[in-house]
């Protein structure tokens, strides 16, 4: 896998984490100081589905670095509708920028479109594959709250289809962090994803209840049961709404646990945690802004 491409949490180590994190908390301190540092750059965006904080956390690094977008736009009022292929609008789009971020329903698209462009790529999401920014700027959430090492950090919710959890627990086994997986039996790991974890050397304790470790925790990482991935909508039923945190919950945690959710949110945790000093949530998805133009920065430093 080429230096220039980020597809997948796996690829990083715990020097590459920690030398885009140390960047990222120079662009954090003063983001506005370096708007001229990747001037006349151009990113193009090829968001296959619907992104909220993700593309315009993008949009927002590039334009802080100095540089602009563009943008493949809906997918419905693209070439993609006359049945163009993936593989063909990224070479499109790519004579147009300096670097792509691809964001595609389909697990492992990243990886293909990655064989056919040259300029630095980055996976946005690929399915319920890997969501490797989304876990770089959760790393530094619990860096900025609790660290790295030494780190109890319980992640509950869609573990099946949840590619923010499976990118974030195999970067999770570059440190010192026992993990803790809550999940109705659905839900669980896939079997692939616990099979990688364990020869990493990581103890992967899997649990139905969070008040089975709930006390124990440094960090609570809470994500939404995905409707849209079940095939079966009573599957969808039969769960919704039973992993959900309030202050009743949490009465049974630590005074400095940290809650952090990479959102949207449905029901996971409700509004009136969003005041208290758990909540992370928010400052999780400002510190994508950061994190990404440390990422930008250094790809496209590597591209020179």
């Amino acid at each position: 896998m080429r230096d220039d491409q980020l597809l997948t949490a796996k690829q990083l180590s715990r020097e590459d984490i920690e030398d885009i994190l140390d960047r990222a908390a120079e662009f954090d301190a003063d983001p506005a100081a370096f708007g001229d540092r990747r001037e006349d750059a151009i990113l193009g965006l090829c968001f296959f589905e619907p992104s909220t904080r993700t593309k315009m956390s993008f949009e927002t690094a590039i334009k802080r670095l100095g540089g602009d977008t563009v943008d493949m736009g809906p997918v419905d009022s693209s070439s993609v509708k006359k049945g163009e292929s993936l593989a063909d609008t990224a070479r499109v789009v790519e004579g147009y920028a300096d670097a792509l971020v691809l964001r595609h329903p389909s697990q492992g698209a990243a990886k293909m479109v990655g064989e056919f462009v040259d300029v630095p790529l980055l996976n946005a999401g690929d399915g319920a594959g890997h969501h490797p920014t989304q876990t770089l700027l959760d790393l530094y959430t619990i860096r900025e709250n609790a660290g790295l090492d030494d780190l109890t950090i319980g992640i509950m919710g869609d573990l099946k289809y949840g590619r923010t959890v499976h990118s974030l627990a195999h970067a999770l086994t570059n440190f010192d962090a026992d993990q803790h997986f809550v999940s109705p039996e659905s839900l669980k790991l896939p079997r692939s994803v616990r099979y990688d974890l364990h020869e990493e050397g990581a103890m992967v304790r899997e649990h139905t209840e969070l008040d089975d470790i709930l006390p124990s925790l440094d960090v609570l990482y809470v994500t939404r049961i995905q409707r849209e991935r079940f095939p079966d909508e009573n599957e969808y039923q039969e769960i919704a709404g039973e992993y959900g945190i309030d202050l009743e919950t949490l009465e049974a945690a630590k005074d400095d646990l940290t809650v952090m959710h990479p959102l949207p949110r449905v029901d996971e945790i409700a509004p009136e945690v969003d005041d208290t000093d758990y909540a992370t949530y928010f400052e999780q998805a400002h510190n994508g802004v950061p994190v990404r133009m440390a990422l930008l920065d250094q790809l496209l430093e590597e591209d020179e």
